[in-house]
């Protein structure tokens, strides 16, 4: 598994609910409510987060939702503003395709969705854009 910067400790699983959820918001995710946050966050196929250690505070994180055998979704990546620039990105990221490698079988389709912050990042890892191919659609219930 990838080494983070010093001062820094790589863990398997998510954060903590209430780091998850500030984690989202001040990294410039959507927000997301507690009940839905408790009714997801450990679903996920994978997921590492980040810890400063001088303060316990998670700074990083990324999941994967999968199948384990063919279809893997990257969710959730995101670093708090002031731990930027530091590869903690990187490092998340790397964990999580290093998992897929190492448990999926050969061929496995890995997909997310790139907000522009991200886009650099995703292509230094060898994603390429799917249109016009194929497109991300949503839908978002009331």
């Amino acid at each position: 598994m990838t080494t983070p910067p010093e001062g820094y400790e790589l863990r398997e699983g998510p954060p903590p609910i209430d780091q998850y959820l500030g984690l989202r918001e001040r990294s410039g995710l959507s927000p997301r409510t507690r009940e839905q946050a408790e009714a997801g966050i450990d679903g996920a196929w994978y997921a590492v987060h980040v810890v400063h250690t001088a303060t316990g505070e998670a700074t990083a994180m990324g999941r994967v939702l999968g199948d384990g055998g063919w279809y893997f979704h990257i969710i959730d990546m995101a670093v708090l503003p002031e731990h930027q620039r530091r590869g903690l990105g990187n490092v998340v990221l790397t964990a999580l395709l290093e998992r897929i490698q190492r448990v999926a079988p050969p061929g496995a389709y890995i997909n997310l969705l790139a907000d522009e912050p991200g886009r650099v990042l995703y292509r230094r890892h060898g994603f390429v854009d799917s249109a016009p191919v194929s497109v991300g659609m949503v839908q978002v219930q009331a």
